[in-house]
């Protein structure tokens, strides 16, 4: 692991190796999904949707880049190593605010061993590139879902804005640099790319 963050958008601010961005993620998830079930036996309302929030925050955050690695080792796709670092599209989103925030959120990003990728075929390649975006959208829906449904104050409207966030989430990744783009990409050229992002 890295000794050294660099706060700077668009450039690694931490690498890791692929056991230990795994068992961070994995946290991640496990923490996701308690502080939901904490927030829904938590008295204060304010509190519930703060533990809420940071659950699936967790979640979002630690689902994309471990589900390219689960796909690609099903598909035996191997990986070198994960770098942390902000958004790697800020064209993406619009200038301000959001795009600033974009840029310093910490994304797992996993990098892919290139002859390995390129030694299956493209069938499995699209399904690693598919695996990161789909995780991101199930995961967060589930995640807000089940928040309504045990009735943490806020849960309702979280889910609402899941599923608006999930759809801009699946457009956004048909463009070019998105996942959807890369895996229908593949499928037509059979040229990879390397690298994988988790937004």
């Amino acid at each position: 692991m890295a000794m050294s963050v660099k706060w700077s958008p668009r450039k690694p601010w931490l690498r890791l190796s692929v056991a230990a961005g795994n068992i961070i993620q994995l946290a991640g998830l496990a923490l996701g999904g308690g502080a939901l079930l904490a927030a829904s036996s938590t008295p204060s309302s304010l509190w519930a949707i703060l533990e809420m929030s940071v659950g699936w925050i967790c979640l979002y955050l630690c689902c994309h880049a471990i589900a390219h690695w689960l796909v690609g080792r099903w598909f035996s796709i191997r990986f070198r190593y994960y770098t942390i670092d902000g958004t790697s599209k800020p064209q993406s989103w619009p200038s301000g605010p959001l795009r600033w925030l974009f840029e310093h959120i910490p994304f797992f990003r996993i990098h892919v061993d290139r002859t390995s990728l390129q030694s299956v075929n493209a069938g499995r390649q699209a399904a690693m590139w598919s695996a990161g975006v789909t995780a991101s959208v199930i995961v967060p829906v589930l995640g807000a879902f089940w928040a309504w449904r045990l009735h943490i104050p806020g849960g309702l409207y979280l889910f609402i804005f899941t599923v608006i966030w999930s759809i801009g989430t699946v457009i956004n990744n048909l463009r070019p640099g998105g996942d959807y783009f890369k895996a229908r990409q593949v499928l037509m050229t059979s040229k990879p790319s390397v690298n994988v992002k988790s937004e």
